[in-house]
């Protein structure tokens, strides 16, 4: 077991405009604790350009991507694999020797999280956003074979050729919809920001759902989730998200894939 950083030593990141210590404490867990000799370190970057090229120029191994960099970052890659070229949008980025490949884990997290909690084909939902993990969730439901579905997004542009691409509706906004479905895609509800404390939905439109889906992983229960969990709705969390989609960079990165067991584990570690 590493417990310290040397000339050998692979370094792993994330880029995000919020960056958090959950991704960073997930992965040094499973370093840690599979002996192997890697760190990772979460930033933030005012120049998305020099932050890839640093990528490219350092040989840092790997680097996850979060909003709102998962499709600007497209032009700055090598190679887009099937999962990101399909959506559009990237969460990872895996370095070979200078060859950057864009991956994007998000896509298969959400369709074992809809095979894990059962949640029937049958229903109707909404997705509330329009950029790029929006896309994922999307797809995702569209590939898993949901048909009636709606996406909100005030980006009519953005809104509509999501809509377009799924086979769905676009909206502005919720109306008159009673969906069974509820997905935010949206920053609403995260820690750190001006909308930490609001609802991505109103009570009411809570009250009349089924299934409340919060991407939203910091914190574990967003506002939204603990409306919902409260109303006695089944619910799909961020944090279920974020550790699904995570092993997976895990395996990208460092061809090894942890046991069930030390994944658990080191989804509690990295909110503790």
């Amino acid at each position: 077991m590493f417990d310290y950083i040397n000339r050998d030593t692979k370094l792993c990141m994330s880029l995000s405009a919020r960056p958090g210590n959950v991704g960073t404490r997930f992965h040094n867990y499973l370093y840690r604790e599979m002996g192997l000799n890697y760190v990772y370190k979460a930033f933030s970057t005012e120049s998305l350009k020099d932050a890839i090229a640093g990528i490219r120029g350092l040989n840092i191994r790997g680097c996850a991507i979060s909003m709102p960099f998962k499709e600007s970052v497209i032009e700055l890659l090598d190679e887009l694999m099937p999962s990101a070229a399909t959506i559009g949008s990237v969460n990872t980025i895996v370095n070979d020797e200078g060859w950057l490949r864009a991956y994007n884990t998000d896509y298969a997290a959400v369709r074992s999280l809809l095979d894990n909690h059962n949640v029937s084909r049958d229903m109707s939902y909404v997705i509330q956003g329009s950029g790029g993990m929006a896309k994922a969730v999307a797809i995702a439901m569209r590939d898993a074979g949901f048909q009636k579905g709606t996406i909100l997004a005030r980006n009519e542009a953005a809104g509509r050729s999501l809509a377009e691409l799924c086979g769905v509706e676009w909206q502005t906004d919720l109306r008159n919809l009673k969906p069974q479905i509820l997905v935010n895609v949206t920053p609403i509800g995260m820690a750190g920001g001006i909308e930490a404390n609001d609802l991505a939905f109103s009570q009411e439109a809570v009250e009349a759902t089924q299934v409340v889906f919060d991407v939203v992983a910091l914190p574990a229960e967003t506002p939204l989730i603990k409306l919902a969990r409260g109303l006695g709705k089944s619910v799909i969390t961020g944090a279920e998200v974020m550790t699904l989609q995570a092993v997976e960079q895990f395996v990208l990165y460092t061809g090894q894939r942890p046991t069930q067991e030390l994944i658990a584990k080191a989804a509690v570690y990295s909110r503790a």
